[in-house]
């Protein structure tokens, strides 16, 4: 196998990079995904609860990556079905993505979040649809292609750079970090509390 050509592979990163990138610069009426998810968290933070995080496949392993930094920026969070996950309460919120619009997984835990009085923030690319919007206390939209509307069902011939989710994923991973950014601010955590909190057992 012919080795990969530096020119050819910065192209190829550089149109990924511009496609998740374009996902930001869509004017949307719904309230922007960054906005929301800033101050739902600034608002546990200021009330002392918890950060629980839910989903599965990449969007989930987007959400774990965000949990890991909100613990580094000093805030209880956790990954639900953790084995030290505790109990969610009326203080706490539950962030959760449904890209597609809705998952049987995501509307069970939305509902025992919702029940237990928690607040359910869904990130979605499908504001206006789907099983899990009716647990939501507020929606946080990412327009970006899912599985939803890659149209690779439709006997589409040309291969997809981004196939499926991953335009959503993506997105989801650059925008957590601009949440993480904004957060220090707020939080007033300083790069040197941010490591201090990163695991030494390794």
């Amino acid at each position: 196998m012919a080795e990969s050509n530096p020119i050819e592979s910065a192209l190829l990163a550089s149109k990924i990079c511009n496609q998740i990138s374009s996902v930001f610069s869509t004017k949307s009426p719904n309230l922007a995904a960054l906005d929301v998810l800033v101050q739902e968290i600034a608002d546990v933070a200021n009330r002392n609860g918890r950060v629980f995080v839910y989903n599965v496949g990449r969007e989930g392993l987007m959400l774990k990556a965000l949990s890991m930094r909100l613990f580094h920026l000093g805030l209880s969070a956790h990954c639900v079905f953790d084995m030290n996950t505790p109990p969610i309460g009326p203080s706490d919120l539950l962030i959760s993505s449904v890209g597609p619009g809705g998952f049987s997984t995501v509307d069970a835990i939305s509902g025992v979040a919702k029940s237990n009085g928690a607040r359910v923030l869904l990130l979605t690319a499908q504001p206006n649809s789907g099983s899990s919007m009716k647990y939501a206390s507020v929606v946080a939209y990412i327009p970006a292609q899912t599985m939803a509307d890659d149209n690779a069902g439709d006997g589409e011939k040309e291969r997809l750079l981004l196939p499926m989710g991953s335009v959503y994923e993506g997105a989801m991973f650059v925008m957590f970090e601009m949440v993480v950014f904004k957060l220090g601010e707020i939080l007033k955590q300083s790069p040197e509390d941010v490591r201090a909190r990163h695991i030494n057992l390794e």
